[in-house]
């Protein structure tokens, strides 16, 4: 008779066939949805308008253009200085809600979380209200206008803030103790152990966080559209070339300088990354602060102040949805939510939005974790595996515009069989899905690798298919993450400008695309009014996961307890 051993070999190698099939359709859908698109762009930088290749003209154009240049340059320094600007404020915040013992730390990360829920516009559309040619404050900026760096960079600094909060907020909860019981031992004044200890600590976090703000700012639309004026940045220059000029070429140009600054963070980003997993050993004690009223009343005023602006920001953008006439008629009125007095596909374009949000979760949330599954648990030999996880980590280096601007050059190119996606909503939750893929890959990656690899071995010396260890065993427990990436591709896919700017046709126009278009119309109380129907709908499904959360924790997650 045949051992167990000799018996499990058949079902054994089907199950790894199927994992290296699974993973050669993980390789498939990338390369068709990002790799073969950024290919298409880069091959247009280098083509005449005729078709033909150009060489370096391109690129020799651009150079000599001292609009192009300009932009470039203005959109480097207005990052660079948002940066400054929001990492030490978000550290400071980060390390209240870290390091101290003040009160109700739970509400001020929720205020912390607003910015990340409402569209990019709507902080560009408040300042308006309220530093515009008609603004309440206006006289505040002693003759400057809002209009232009200065617009641009305020309303940067509250939408940025919360992303560079959060990594911040990670790289001081992971601080060992046994360093600060030593300094305090050797007698090491509390500026001292801060200088010495915390900001040494901390110091791949605060690089992190700088790179992230300055790629979100290189890489926005949507406030330098709606606040920007006549000052122009890359991300503009962009939407200039491509639909205002018509000229492709000049635009793939552009979204390639557009793509270097990105590239270049995303690099810096990753070793930040990997420095920082190095700091901490396996021994490291917990940090816990012991309550100082010397500490914790500065840092709680403070987080009353930041939290009181982002809230005021978002109060202001709601005050002037509801404004009858800005700036002469200002009694209040819900005719501004009646969106077909604006925009002739009035509310469809916020449940075509809703729609489109729903299929990227769900679809992305299944792609995503299976893909991430299968690069964990699958063989590890050959190169396909390492070009898998290299093309995964990509899109979080991709601007939302250049892909954007890829897949109109690779979806409507006439010899592309797959050109039919192209003005669908189906290209819509593509793309949504591949520029936010990275995020969810990790998070995904994460929550797998947290699990013993002895569940599969298990499954198979009993001759259980792989396929049912992963759907019993490996999707219930990991369902938290799995909740988690849903939510934040619906939030992601709904507040989106820039991924879709270039993609939706005239029967799928998204909500966010509808507040450019009313801005550009003047229209200012109903982009506002739309805005903030984004940000109830992406605050609605945030408030959905804690609760389905707290459920599924109960449920799925008890064996931890």
């Amino acid at each position: 008779m045949m051992s167990d051993a000799a018996l499990s070999r058949p079902r054994l190698s089907l199950d790894q066939a199927l994992m290296r099939g699974g993973l050669w359709l993980a390789a498939g859908f990338l390369a068709i949805f990002l790799v073969l698109p950024l290919g298409a762009l880069l091959m247009r930088a280098f083509e005449t308008p005729q078709g033909g290749f150009a060489g370096l003209a391109n690129l020799a154009a651009y150079v000599t253009t001292p609009a192009l240049l300009v932009a470039a340059w203005n959109s480097v320094w207005t990052a660079a200085l948002t940066a400054l600007i929001v990492v030490p404020l978000a550290f400071a915040f980060a390390y209240a809600l870290t390091r101290s013992c003040m009160p109700t730390k739970p509400l001020f990360r929720a205020v912390m979380m607003l910015p990340l829920l409402a569209p990019s516009l709507l902080p560009a559309l408040a300042l308006i209200y309220l530093f515009g040619n008609q603004g309440m404050l206006r006289g505040l900026l002693m003759g400057n206008s809002i209009y232009g760096p200065i617009g641009i960079v305020v309303a940067q600094v509250f939408h940025c803030f919360p992303s560079a909060a959060l990594i911040l907020s990670v790289a001081l909860s992971t601080a060992d103790a046994r360093l600060y019981e030593a300094a305090a031992a050797l007698k090491a004044s509390r500026a001292r152990i801060f200088r010495t200890v915390t900001l040494p600590g901390a110091r791949y976090g605060l690089v992190s966080a700088f790179v992230v703000v300055f790629t979100l700012v290189v890489t926005d639309f949507g406030i330098p559209k709606v606040i920007g004026g006549q000052f122009p940045v890359l991300a503009t220059d962009v939407y200039k070339q491509v639909v205002g000029l018509q000229n492709f070429n000049m635009g793939a140009v552009v979204g390639l300088v557009l793509l270097l600054p990105a590239v270049i963070a995303y690099a810096l980003d990753r070793w930040a990354t990997r420095q920082r997993a190095a700091t901490l050993s396996g021994r490291a004690v917990p940090l816990r602060p012991a309550p100082r009223r010397a500490r914790d009343l500065p840092l709680l005023a403070l987080c009353l102040v930041v939290a009181a602006l982002l809230v005021g920001i978002v109060g202001v953008a709601v005050w002037g949805s509801l404004i009858r006439f800005w700036p002469y008629n200002l009694s209040l009125t819900l005719d501004n939510y009646d969106f077909t007095r604006f925009d002739a596909a009035g509310w469809s374009t916020v449940w075509l939005s809703v729609r489109m949000a729903a299929l990227v979760a769900m679809i992305g949330s299944v792609i995503v974790f299976t893909i991430a599954y299968v690069l964990e648990r699958g063989r590890q030999d050959g190169a396909l595996p390492g070009m898998v996880r290299f093309a995964a980590s990509v899109p979080l280096a991709v601007p939302g515009l250049v892909l954007g601007l890829a897949y109109v050059m690779f979806f409507n190119h006439p010899a592309n069989p797959l050109g039919f996606l192209y003005g669908t909503l189906a290209i819509l939750v593509l793309n949504s899905l591949v520029h936010f893929y990275t995020v969810c890959h990790l998070t995904a990656v994460t929550a797998i690798r947290q699990l013993d690899p002895e569940f599969e071995a298990v499954g198979a010396s009993m001759r259980v298919p792989v396929w049912v260890t992963f759907w019993r065993v490996t999707v219930p427990i990991c369902l938290p993450a799995i909740l988690e990436i849903a939510v934040y591709l619906f939030v992601s896919a709904m507040t989106t400008v820039s991924a879709v700017i270039f993609l939706y046709g005239p029967d799928t126009k998204p909500a966010s695309i509808a507040v450019v278009h009313m801005d550009e119309a003047g229209q200012a109380s109903a982009a506002a009014a739309m805005a903030v129907v984004i940000l109830g709908v992406t605050t609605a499904a945030k408030l959905g996961q804690l609760a389905v959360g707290a459920v599924v924790g109960r449920v799925t997650q008890a064996w931890r307890r």
